[in-house]
């Protein structure tokens, strides 16, 4: 009788690990097992079942405002008169959670910029714009010039406990065969800060900065930050276009934010392209396990992420002749307008995008702009000598995936800075916190190692075993919890 109880709680502890494992991976993207022959121990199931008697836990739902904005500026630097234009894009009076922010050709897209090594200035120059913007706001004056200024195009935050904050600048490259060294940089510029830079990628001119509220830092635990680059530009693997992404849990919740900038062109065909660099940002992006990561299990692509938002230039088009455009431009029926969007057409046909969402566009098509400072679409009749015939389009999107995720906005601003339009949306989203249900929780009960037959020496180290790690593994936890 005791032997099939114990049997039984140890069918009850698999099916909890499998719940458990289902929820953190929706995707059943990596299946695991700790091995082997002995997933059907009695002692180890009774073990587990009455550490969680002992130990009751409830999952509390938590929400979150997010920003999310693109922007191709069109190779352009920003200058002070940018500012302007930045605040009235982020809106920082309606304040977010976090802020998410891609930009495309942050540099001219020439031989140099291509080719050549990174620069990290103009990455550096948005993110002071950035910080400035959303800090000022605040009454926290942003201290001009930093005192350490982010030297890196790459840097995500990394808290560690017990001591000061501090960012690391680690280049993390999958698709690249170098790797930098690591550089500590003290926090001193941001102390005042409402906001703090969690973590920032520049390829080429594809370029991703993320922002979250100093009091998300105290209140949750913020983990696994990672940046990924997947360039699919010329021959498939230059940086003129791709992706850069950031990987990042904030409690029992992981985010994958996508900042992509997709192959050009209005031509029958133009489309397949597009579909196709979509399809290698899926395939080649990865967060791959670092060694200063926490035991946390964290995804290791993207669709193995709870929330998941993409944003950028992705050049779909129109599928309408010129001046039929026009005129419903015109009229301002976007929806009409929408029947003729390639994006959509190809989401429909399961070319692209299947199951993900995107709010409904009641805004005028964000490109092309004859030239900066104009509210004039380039081409049309009469045509103007030297300038490009262009449809007007939606290349400028956001889309996202995942349960939990309510769009609340989705919309453009007036910035005349360059021959797009930046394009934003605000979601509300959830999150996962499992907090303990009771604060005096009795200690776990002393366990002999398995894999000792005899006494053991008091002088001979004994060798940890998977079940001894384990429990270790729970008491930490506990302690943790405890102290929440």
């Amino acid at each position: 009788m005791d032997s099939e109880k114990q049997k039984s709680r140890t069918r009850s502890l698999r099916k909890w690990f499998k719940w458990k494992h289902k929820r953190a991976d929706p995707y059943n993207l990596s299946e695991f097992s700790d091995g082997g022959e002995d997933e059907d121990d009695d002692y180890s199931g009774d073990i587990f079942v009455r550490s969680f008697e002992m130990e009751p836990c409830s999952i509390l739902t938590n929400e979150l405002r997010i920003f999310v904005g693109t922007w191709n500026v069109a190779g352009r630097s920003p200058v002070g008169s940018l500012a302007v234009d930045l605040d009235e894009w982020l809106n920082p009076q309606d304040a977010a959670d976090v802020y998410v922010l891609g930009f495309q050709e942050i540099v001219p897209l020439n031989t140099l910029t291509v080719i050549g090594s990174e620069d990290p200035t103009e990455a550096t120059k948005w993110n002071l714009l950035i910080g400035k913007t959303l800090n000022d706001k605040y009454g926290c004056p942003w201290l001009t010039p930093m005192l350490n200024p982010i030297s890196s195009d790459n840097y995500f935050y990394v808290g560690i406990p017990g001591s000061e904050k501090r960012r690391h600048s680690v280049s993390t490259l999958p698709e690249t065969p170098t790797r930098s060294g690591s550089v500590i940089q003290h926090d001193r510029p941001f102390g005042r800060s409402k906001y703090k830079l969690m973590a920032s990628k520049k390829m080429v001119g594809v370029f991703i900065s993320v922002w979250m509220r100093r009091e998300l830092l105290r209140r949750y635990c913020i983990s696994n930050v990672k940046v990924s680059s997947v360039p699919c530009g010329i021959m498939g693997y230059l940086g003129n276009k791709g992706s850069v992404s950031v990987s990042m849990s904030i409690e029992g919740t992981s985010f994958c934010f996508i900042a992509a900038h997709l192959a050009s062109g209005e031509k029958k065909g133009d489309e397949g392209r597009r579909n196709h660099q979509v399809s290698e940002i899926f395939r080649r992006t990865t967060f791959p396990r670092l060694p200063e990561d926490d035991d946390n299990p964290h995804p290791y692509t993207i669709l193995g992420h709870d929330r998941i938002f993409w944003l950028g230039d992705l050049n779909y088009r129109l599928c309408l002749e010129d001046n039929l455009a026009r005129k419903l431009i015109k009229r301002q029926d976007w929806r009409a307008l929408q029947e003729f969007d390639q994006l959509r057409r190809e989401q429909e046909d399961g070319g692209v995008f299947q199951g993900w969402k995107e709010g409904n566009i009641e805004f005028a098509p964000t490109y092309k702009y004859s030239t900066s400072n104009c509210n004039r679409y380039s081409g049309g009749l009469p045509n103007r000598s030297g300038e490009k015939q262009r449809t007007p389009a939606w290349c400028d999107r956001i889309l996202w995936y995942g349960k939990g995720v309510k769009q609340l906005t989705y919309f453009r601003s007036e910035s005349k800075f360059s021959d797009h339009r930046p394009v934003s949306a605000l979601f509300s989203t959830q999150i996962e916190v499992v907090k303990s249900t009771n604060p005096r929780v009795a200690p776990l009960p002393t366990i002999t190692p398995f894999d000792q037959t005899g006494p053991s020496n008091g002088d001979e180290e004994v060798k940890p075993t998977l079940l001894s790690l384990i429990v270790k593994d729970m008491e930490a936890s506990t302690k943790q919890t405890l102290r929440l």
